[in-house]
């Protein structure tokens, strides 16, 4: 028969010996796990901080959501160039030197230029017209290289639309001024295709262009000379970024305007029309959490809006004397009093 307290008296030196073994090897343990690692973003942007700012919110709010918090598991360096497209591709080679895991563009001119800054790191872009035109993917369904994202249109056909509610609304006119950014590269296929639908509509085009604000004034100098009936801006930041001085311009010029992104018509733009890119933003997480898991930018097809809202600003349309056709207000997303 086994002695009770001779067996504890037996027993428990060694298991004392056990416990504080594990107690002393846990912090050791602890210590030889590796850190979780920060994963890296870059955000290049065309235009600047304060245009950004709700795009860039909406971005973490869906990163958030997927567990991708900045300052726990993930990092972001933005670079904005300010409207200044010029700087692009230093900004874009700053951020390829801090080796992030992957970057994220907006819109056209900051992703052609990270794609020329690295072909090797993942791109996410948001607001891209025509990315297959501009080679920075081989298709929607399979970009095949380092690049995906988000599409902002159906191709630059869009400015067929844009041309054809102006028509309606302004079923009398016959010349429209176009203007673009040369140092956009996405405003090439749009002003190809806009001859296209302008000769489909019995509409003459006047071609002009504006790198900056100083650029703004000769531009509508030349639409009020050649007696423009309305203006067609297309969608760059540096545009985005004065929308109260474009507005101003066409009210001082009597000339309707019509814009590519919402935001131009509380500014007192007469009219616009394109995709809802806040709305269409939100799915950029999306993206950046299957990167981040693994997935490859080549096999993630480029997604494309579904929704194309019209805004149309009333007050403007008084001021100017115009009288926006009911075909054209059923049309209607959003109608400014």
């Amino acid at each position: 028969m086994i002695n009770r307290r001779a067996f504890i008296g037996v027993v428990a030196p060694g298991l004392l010996v056990l416990v504080l073994g594990l107690v002393l090897a846990l912090p050791l343990a602890a210590r030889a796990q590796p850190a979780a690692k920060v994963y890296r973003i870059g955000f290049l942007g065309s235009g600047t901080l304060s245009v950004a700012g709700t795009l860039i919110e909406t971005v973490r709010q869906g990163l958030r959501e997927r567990g991708w918090v900045e300052g726990q598991n993930i990092t972001i360096d933005y670079r904005f160039a300010d409207g200044r497209f010029d700087r692009l591709p230093e900004l874009a080679a700053e951020l390829v030197r801090l080796q992030p895991d992957l970057i994220i563009s907006v819109p056209t001119p900051a992703t052609v230029a990270a794609n020329k800054a690295t072909k090797s790191i993942p791109i996410v872009m948001i607001g891209v017209a025509d990315p297959v035109g501009l080679g920075l993917v081989a298709s929607l369904a399979r970009p095949g290289g380092n690049v995906t994202g988000l599409s902002s249109g159906v191709g630059p056909q869009i400015i067929g639309k844009q041309l054809q509610l102006l028509k309606e609304t302004l079923p009398m006119i016959s010349r429209v001024a176009v203007l673009s950014n040369p140092a956009n590269a996405g405003h090439t296929s749009y002003i190809a295709n806009a001859k296209v639908s302008a000769e489909s509509l019995g509409l003459q085009l006047q071609l002009l262009r504006a790198r900056g604000l100083d650029e703004f004034d000769a531009a509508f100098a030349a639409m009020g000379k050649a007696r423009a009936g309305a203006v067609l801006v297309l969608g760059d930041p540096m545009f985005s970024d004065h929308y109260p001085r474009l507005a101003d311009l066409a009210a001082r010029h009597r000339l309707p305007s019509m814009h590519f992104l919402r935001g131009a018509v509380p500014a007192g733009a007469l009219m616009s029309y394109g995709p809802d890119l806040p709305g269409q933003s939100r799915r950029i997480a999306v993206f950046v959490d299957k990167i981040l898991k693994g997935s490859k930018p080549a096999e993630l097809a480029v997604e494309q809006p579904t929704k194309f809202p019209l805004a149309v600003n009333l007050k403007t349309a008084r001021e100017l004397g115009i009288t926006i056709p009911q075909v054209v207000l059923l049309q209607a997303d959003e109608v400014i009093q």
